[in-house]
């Protein structure tokens, strides 16, 4: 049992991929009893589409390759998997019981899609009026895109983040880029873990639940930040900058003797410092760069000769220097060095979890750290259909029930 700050919570989650698992997974890791609902396997497949998308795979304690794929492992710990065929009147009565006694439902079909089954928000609220229910979708529950389907690449690109990413657009190579993770459905598993206790804590005072509508164009958009605010003050809209910030200046990668590294300076006083370390106080004294409103406008004559002076070092020994006058820079790692840098392993971000298929499963570590109820690694990623039986015992389902329904390929 659970003993975090979200202990005694129950979460039905009827979500799959990656936006609706991130916030389950999240709610698990605060403590709260994750059911998640899976197909069951038939002529080979079944389960969460996440656990085919694969290699790499997790392997078992002989070190033999399993089906469940690495990316089914990013988001599914600290929950127990139920496989339900949600299609048959037996499947559906199940998952109408886990409702009557949960207080989160989570998923993310096409708007619509659960109402055949009697498991929409209408119907289940019914039968517990306290039910948060949140809804996860490309476009929402209604507007002129409803029906449609919604992918985290397809939304990068409609809600304008890939209008803004890439090399910028005066270069060779320049054109629309996505980001290297599927950035638009993590934000909206946060944003559904926000909304979900947000909904808890008005039940708290109300004791009556509510459904969340959730859209990923929405959470795109929202999260445009300055560059939205930028178009909406200006009515320009951004151009893509390579690393380059559209605020900012210098605030992007700079070649080094070795490969390059990162200068984020973020005010006047950390410029003036960065001069007089690499041997150019004057820079900080020419009208041109002296504040960043300045240098924004001279970007093109600034950068190059900032170019110019970072080959001069190794990316180690301007990160050592610069480090010691408090001016922000960095290295670029890839996951190798991500995973043995030492403020990394300080901090313990990568895990190693019991699995059930022998072995361990890799994890990377949630990032809250709580005073007094820290985050409980439980659950490593389950098997699909691994805690089926105990949960149906729980609702009270004999083992007689359980054979027949396991007979009729309902579980």
């Amino acid at each position: 049992m659970a003993d975090g700050a979200l202990a005694g919570l129950r979460v039905l989650d009827l979500s799959r991929v990656l936006a609706g698992p991130w916030a389950s997974q999240l709610l698990g890791d605060l403590g709260a009893d994750v059911i998640k609902i899976e197909r069951p396997e038939k002529n080979g497949a079944g389960g969460d589409d996440t656990r085919g998308w694969g290699p790499p795979w997790l392997a078992d304690g002989a070190g033999r390759p399993t089906t469940d794929a690495a990316y089914f492992l990013c988001t599914n710990r600290n929950k127990r998997s139920l496989s339900i065929d949600i299609t048959q009147p037996a499947g559906q009565a199940i998952v109408t019981d886990l409702a009557a006694h949960s207080d989160v439902v989570l998923e993310n079909f096409k708007v619509g899609g659960l109402k055949a089954y009697g498991l929409d928000y209408p119907s289940l609220s019914k039968i517990n009026p306290k039910l948060v229910y949140c809804s996860i979708t490309g476009f929402g529950q209604d507007g002129p895109y409803a029906a449609r389907a919604g992918y985290d690449f397809l939304i990068q690109g409609m809600g304008g983040l890939m209008s803004v990413t890439g090399r910028a657009d005066e270069e060779d190579g320049a054109g629309p880029q996505k980001v290297g993770v599927a950035l638009t459905d993590i934000l909206t598993g946060l944003y559904a873990t926000v909304a979900i206790q947000a909904a808890l804590a008005h039940r708290e005072k109300t004791g009556q639940g509510q459904h969340i509508d959730l859209a990923l164009l929405d959470v795109q958009v929202a999260c445009l930040a300055n560059q939205a605010m930028n178009y909406l003050v200006s009515g320009k809209a951004p151009h893509r900058m390579g690393n380059g910030h559209p605020n900012i200046v210098p605030y992007q990668d700079f070649p080094t003797a070795d490969g390059d590294m990162i200068l984020a300076i973020g005010n006047d006083g950390q410029f003036a410092r960065f001069c007089e370390l690499a041997g150019h106080a004057e820079w900080s004294g020419d009208e041109r760069f002296a504040t960043n409103a300045a240098r924004v406008r001279h970007r093109a004559e600034l950068l190059p000769l900032l170019r110019q002076t970072t080959v001069m070092k190794t990316t180690t020994e301007w990160i050592a220097l610069l480090e010691n006058a408090a001016v922000p820079c960095g290295p670029i790692n890839d996951l190798a060095g991500v995973f043995a840098d030492p403020q990394v392993l300080h901090h313990g971000l990568r895990i190693e979890m019991p699995h059930a298929a022998g072995g361990s499963a890799p994890q990377v570590a949630n990032p809250i750290r709580f005073s007094a109820t820290p985050i409980d690694y439980r659950l490593a990623p389950p098997l699909l259909g691994q805690d089926t039986d105990a949960v149906l015992r729980e609702l009270g389902r004999s083992a007689e029930d359980i054979a027949a329904l396991r007979a009729a390929g309902v579980v």
